[in-house]
Order: structure tokens, then C-alpha cells, then sequence
């Protein structure tokens, strides 16, 4: 294994689900250090890779860091789900034979505290895309009530969203993430695992990126692009985005598409875009847990894309 900042989450498992493709372009639609995208050019000798990253960051990083594999590999700045066209559209769906996106907020923003996406952090930014419009300091000092309480419902799933919404509207403004976590520490979930404002943080963040946005926009993607055969693998970290991957793939798998009201079948029954690889998510094993704190959470869902 090569030496590289942050061993990737599920990488035993990322570098079998692509191991057998033994030529085309496989898309890392979230390269970060570029560690998946380092391990699956070493395991697959004869593939290409594309990389998508909107950190420039990531990629001033990872460009160095995958150099020793030449023209195997370049590398796109911009969000996944609107790059991913163009990259479909350069190379055409027979040549792609793999996609990956592990969803979610990078090693790499995560140990960068003036990136504001830790609650010990003194900013408050969140920003993925530090030339983003929409900060996380935006959300907090100038979103509504109405507007808060719906994030931290849907995007944190706290209980007591409306009084946290309160709490935040009342002592605002915020200039720093832990400042905004010492505020509402009282009023958050306190259990033995994470941090109290690890959903706080979670909800912001996600408005901050559009991140199931993304997500939807991603799949849909893929979707549009009749694959003739490719390994689509999403790894995600919340029970949000899993719930997305998970009923989209169970969408494409199905042959009839009529209604569940229909009295009978009237579509040709082959709609299927192919067929579900996991019946339940992959997660880590015992001695990644570990060692990778960040495993803890993550699924992995698979779909063999064919046509």
C-alpha cells in the first residue's frame, strides 16, 4: 500500500468491487487525497481514471500524489454531478466501466481547521468549494427560524430542532463552529459515541453543499447515460444519503415500471438498468474500525450497470 496521508474508507473492499475491469475509465467522482483513486490504478494495471474534485486543495494535492501514473489518470475541478456529464460525453458510455463517489465531507477538509467543518474549529465556513457562495456562517446568522428548524430536522433528524433553532436565532451571530457548538451543546443529543454537535454540524453542512442534491443529481446521471457495463459503488455516511442510493438502485433494478395500482402489467418488463450487487450495505471489518474512526459509519452499496 503506498504511502499516503489518510488510508480511504472500505479500501479492501473498494479495490475488489472494481477488480475485475481490466481496461476502459473508471470515474472517482470524489477523489480527496486520491487514495481510492491510487489503489484502484495499482490494482487495475490497464485502466484509466478520471478524478472529480471541486477542493482545489484536493486536487494541488492529489495531482502530485498521482503523477506516477501518468496519462493514466486526469483530473476535473467542479461539482461530480455536472462534471460526470462531460465526462460521459467525452469518452462515451462503452469506454466507462466503473464509477465511484464516496458522498461526504473529505479526511482532508475534516484536519483543516480554518476550513470550519470541526466543532472545535474557529471559523465557521463549511465550504467544500472555498469559492462557493454559501457559507456555513450564512446559514447560521441569516437563515430564518422556519428555515433552520427545517435542516436540522431533515438533514440533522434532531428531536428538539425548534428549540436548537431558537437557540441559535437568539445568540447569533457566530463567527466560529465552536462557538456555535458550545452554545447549543445543552440542547443537543449527549451519547457515548460521537459528539454532541456532530448532527448540528452534519445538517449544516449538508445545506452548505447541497450534498443530497448532489447525490440525486449524481444518480441521475448515471441514469441518463446507459451504461452498456459499468460498477457503480456509492459509499455514504448517513442514513440520508443511503436511503437515496438504496431505493435509486432498487428503482433500477426493476423490470416492470407500471404503477403499484395498475391491474396488470402494460410496460414491456424490461425496464431493469441492471442488477444489485449488495442485498445489504458493506461496512468495515474489525481491524479497520480500529484504526479508521471514520469507517465507523460508512456503507457501501453496488450496482452492475448493464444494458
Amino acid at each position: 500500500m503506498q504511502n499516503i496521508p489518510h488510508i480511504p474508507v472500505l479500501y479492501r473492499e473498494v479495490i475488489n468491487t472494481f477488480n475485475d475491469i481490466e481496461d476502459g475509465i473508471i470515474i472517482d467522482c470524489t477523489m480527496g487525497y486520491g487514495g481510492h483513486s491510487s489503489m484502484i490504478l495499482e490494482a487495475n494495471p490497464n485502466i484509466e481514471l478520471t478524478a472529480i474534485d471541486q477542493d482545489q486543495t484536493a486536487i494541488d494535492f492529489s495531482t502530485k500524489r498521482l503523477e506516477e501514473f501518468g496519462d493514466r489518470v486526469s483530473i476535473r475541478k467542479g461539482r461530480f454531478s455536472s462534471v460526470i456529464k462531460d465526462i460521459i460525453a467525452e469518452y462515451g458510455v462503452d469506454k466507462i466501466r466503473g464509477v465511484l463517489a464516496d458522498i461526504g465531507v473529505s479526511s482532508l477538509q475534516l484536519d483543516q481547521k480554518d476550513r470550519g467543518f470541526s466543532y472545535e474549529s474557529d471559523n465557521l465556513d463549511m465550504r467544500m468549494d472555498k469559492d462557493a457562495p454559501l457559507s456555513a456562517q450564512n446559514v447560521v446568522n441569516e437563515y430564518s427560524t422556519d428555515e433552520l428548524e427545517h435542516i436540522l430536522l431533515e438533514y440533522g433528524e434532531l428531536r428538539n430542532y425548534k428549540k436548537i433553532a431558537s437557540a441559535i436565532v437568539n445568540a447569533r451571530p457566530f463567527t466560529s463552529a465552536k462557538e456555535l457548538s458550545d452554545a447549543t451543546k445543552p440542547l443537543l443529543p449527549h451519547g457515548k459515541k460521537i459528539h454532541p454537535a456532530t448532527l448540528l454540524m452534519q445538517a449544516i453542512r449538508i445545506e452548505v453543499n447541497d450534498e443530497l442534491g448532489e447525490l440525486q443529481s449524481l444518480l441521475k446521471s448515471i441514469q441518463n447515460s446507459e451504461f452498456s457495463d459499468a460498477i457503480v459503488a456509492i459509499i455514504s455516511f448517513h442514513s440520508l444519503e443511503d436511503r437515496i442510493v438504496k431505493q435509486t438502485y432498487t428503482k433500477w433494478s426493476k423490470n416492470c415500471i407500471c404503477p403499484d395500482e395498475a391491474m396488470r402489467c402494460t410496460c414491456s418488463r424490461d425496464n431493469s438498468l441492471g442488477k444489485i450487487l449488495t442485498k445489504k450495505p458493506i461496512t468495515a471489518q474489525d481491524d479497520e474500525l480500529k484504526t479508521n474512526q471514520r469507517s465507523r459509519s460508512a456503507k457501501m452499496r453496488v450496482f452492475h450497470y448493464e444494458r
